[in-house]
């Protein structure tokens, strides 16, 4: 199974055998307050920062979320993409909740965009995938629905079943779609990591799906968060994850040394590529 997302110029593949894509989850004002008054403002200029160095840091697609207080999503989103796309040539993945900001950024985005999401629920479906059919985008299928987070990982691959059934309905082929299993945090529930790993491993054996996952989730309120958050990202990816949703400049070593291990980066080249270039 293979995603084909495209920037402007570039075109970027996951792929279960491919080395793993980074999606940089920097440019979103959830917990950042100089970015949120940023786009309060209108100001896009730590956008573009934060583009580039994410870029630089090893990220290979940008989610770009301007979902601040007071911000008007239908007419910044759109800004913000073009502003990704003045200083990089990655594709972009478009983060909102709001529909109708996920089409005006749609309608200018060029290339072939990732979509930041849909899940299970019957309003999101109804939404979300005929604005990915239109416009021949790839989507994140998160794994809940209108009864809210299952509990248990078979209960999440069936809504991963669901939302594939109603995708290619509309003529959204398999391949594009890739699946998120909803990672928790383990300080408020101690199997949230397990059960995430067991859902990444069905998905990966039944639906040969591409996977992504939000590391950073599962070690929310409890010390050392980036000693928790690169041992799940390595076990996460040993499971099937294969383009995490990431800040690539504190976990890309640890996805570099996860690819050598598992024979995904053949000879190490990727790796020793980016242990000289740290080296100067």
């Amino acid at each position: 199974m293979e995603t084909v997302l495209r920037g402007k110029n570039s075109t970027v593949r996951i792929s279960p055998e491919l080395p793993t894509v980074i999606i940089g989850e920097r440019i979103n004002p959830t917990g950042k307050k100089k970015l949120a008054r940023a786009l309060s403002a209108g100001d896009l200029s730590l956008v573009r920062e934060m583009a580039q160095a994410q870029v630089e840091a090893g990220a290979a697609v940008l989610d770009v979320n301007v979902g601040a207080a007071g911000v008007d999503e239908v007419a910044l989103l759109p800004r913000a993409v073009e502003a990704v796309f003045d200083v990089v040539d990655v594709p972009v993945c478009v983060d909102t909740l709001d529909p109708q900001a996920l089409a005006a950024a749609l309608a200018i985005c060029p290339g072939k965009p990732l979509v930041n999401s849909v899940n299970g629920e019957e309003e999101k479906l109804a939404a979300v995938l005929p604005l990915v059919a239109e416009r021949g985008a790839a989507v994140i299928g998160l794994l809940m629905d209108d009864d809210g987070i299952p509990p248990t990982p078979e209960q999440r691959l069936a809504v991963a079943h669901n939302i594939r059934d109603r995708a290619a309905a509309l003529g959204i082929p398999a391949e594009d779609i890739i699946f998120d299993p909803l990672v928790l945090a383990v300080g408020t529930e101690p199997q949230a990591g397990r059960v995430a790993l067991e859902t990444i491993r069905l998905l990966q054996a039944e639906l040969d799906a591409n996977i992504t996952a939000g590391a950073s989730n599962v070690s929310f309120g409890m010390p050392e968060r980036d000693l928790l958050n690169r041992a799940f990202m390595a076990m996460a990816i040993a499971c099937g994850v294969n383009c995490p949703i990431s800040h690539p400049a504190l976990l890309c070593d640890t996805i570099l040394a996860a690819d050598v291990l598992l024979g995904r980066d053949e000879y190490g080249m990727r790796y020793i590529k980016a242990c000289r270039a740290r080296k100067g």
